[in-house]
């Protein structure tokens, strides 16, 4: 049975979490402007689709598509009220500035699979052409036209004004801005309008008017129906041309990478911070556009061990923030440790070469005739291989292991006996000695005992 909460706050739904937040935005007086604009152009896009059905126009369709996306540019300026007014919370840390990034991405690619279904549609209509009237084709576009116009002038829309800036430009944009330069050489009043690049939103509107008012002529003229599908496909094909940058811009930016244009800068900026005094390294480093025109990242210092952290990490913040409005910078002081060397003087008995015992390694006086390096009997009168060297220890590494015996005068540990002077007796074999050779310890305290015969009897 669980705990009964009398005063516990009741969980909202989806719905009413919405709802709060939707209030929440009402109640600013700029957000006014938006919704009356809202509730217009859906009274507009009603009016246009029945105006659809009635001509059978797939132009005035494809038309009618930017009137949508039009109300999806609306819902993102309501976004971007919203981020505003909302701070980071802990579930957010870095704000709500992502959303209107993910909205204008929204926005941008379902215009582009609104355009991909007009292209299936006309693809379509090639096979079989239906007749097109023309009654209200040249009403519902002026309408259109001016609704679009009168939407994306009146009302400034921060996200999408600075990814039309942003993103690369459109084909469309493109081949006006060749044929703009044209015409600012002969009219040079008109340089502020079409240069350095006009407007996509407003491109595209004008546009795809004039194409359906091409297609008007040519079917109140010749009757040519199919001019209506081809101008369908020139309107999709203008529509995804212009959301394609935009939507590889914001995506771009969900993505976390760093701005092509920033890396020049950022690049610097470290180099300055690595020759700040103190630090000895700058590593992990990680810049990513957090929203539109939000620079966020984090960065790794290392610093000397007698150097003051308060005081870089105020140079290093007061360097990176120029650019990165949102940084984290994690210092930590140099991790080497000098090794040390023990004082402590070392007992006799621990050392003591009779309280071990080594397994003893066949003479090497026996293997002189084979090669170490193959395992084959080598000629007598062939000289050694290079990097082979007949001495204990370079090829055979000896083990040694502690004794069983039990001694009056050791650490406790139980030890067994071992025949010491077994080992002593094969020898080892020096090249041009051929005397034998005993162990010595390097320790100056400890004393150079050759070995035992028996137990306290040194040898002579």
């Amino acid at each position: 049975k669980g705990t009964i909460h009398l005063f516990r706050k009741s969980q909202r739904s989806l719905f009413g979490k919405l709802t709060h937040e939707f209030r929440l935005v009402a109640a600013d007086r700029r957000s006014w402007k938006i919704l009356l604009f809202g509730a217009i152009n859906l009274i507009c896009i009603g009016f246009l689709l029945m105006w659809c059905s009635s001509t059978n126009s797939i132009a005035l369709t494809a038309y009618t598509y930017l009137t949508i996306f039009d109300l999806f540019s609306l819902v993102t300026c309501l976004i971007s009220y919203w981020v505003m007014m909302k701070k980071p919370s802990p579930v957010y840390s870095f704000g709500f500035e992502r959303f209107e990034v993910l909205a204008v991405f929204a926005s941008t690619v379902l215009a582009q699979l609104g355009a991909l279904f007009i292209l299936k549609e006309s693809a379509e209509r090639f096979l079989e052409q239906p007749e097109i009237h023309t009654g209200r084709l040249l009403v519902g576009t002026f309408v259109a036209l001016f609704f679009n116009l009168f939407t994306m002038l009146s009302i400034r829309n921060k996200p999408f004004a600075y990814v039309s800036e942003a993103a690369s430009t459109s084909w469309l944009q493109e081949h006006v801005a060749d044929l703009s330069r044209s015409i600012c050489g002969i009219i040079p009043g008109l340089s502020s309008i079409f240069l350095p690049r006009m407007n996509p939103f407003v491109l595209i509107d004008i546009a795809g008017a004039l194409a359906l008012c091409i297609t008007y002529m040519l079917i109140e003229i010749n009757n040519y129906f199919a001019v209506d599908t081809a101008s369908a496909i020139a309107i999709a094909l203008m529509t995804f041309g212009t959301m394609y940058p935009m939507s590889v811009y914001s995506g771009k930016v969900l993505l976390q990478t760093t701005p092509p244009h920033v890396i020049g800068q950022l690049d610097k900026l470290l180099r300055e911070v690595s020759t700040l005094d103190g630090v000895l390294e700058v590593r992990n480093e990680h810049f990513w556009t957090l929203g539109f025109g939000t620079l966020a990242g984090s960065v790794h210092v290392r610093i000397r061990r007698d150097a003051n952290e308060q005081m870089v990490l105020a140079h290093v913040t007061n360097r990176l923030y120029t650019l990165v409005s949102t940084l984290t910078v994690q210092i930590f002081k140099d991790d080497w440790i000098r090794p040390t060397l023990s004082s402590v003087p070392i007992a006799n008995n621990i050392l003591n070469l009779s309280d071990h015992h080594i397994i003893p390694m066949p003479s090497l006086k026996a293997a002189d005739n084979v090669n170490p390096v193959t395992s084959t009997p080598a000629k007598p009168s062939s000289p050694p291989p290079e990097f082979s060297f007949n001495t204990p220890g370079k090829n055979v590494n000896p083990v040694i292991l502690l004794n069983t015996q039990t001694r009056p005068y050791g650490l406790g540990f139980n030890h067994g006996s071992a025949p010491y002077s077994s080992v002593l007796n094969q020898g080892f074999g020096i090249p041009g000695t051929g005397a034998t050779q005993g162990f010595r310890t390097g320790f100056t305290n400890v004393p150079s005992r050759y070995g035992t015969n028996a137990r306290g009897q040194p040898r002579p």
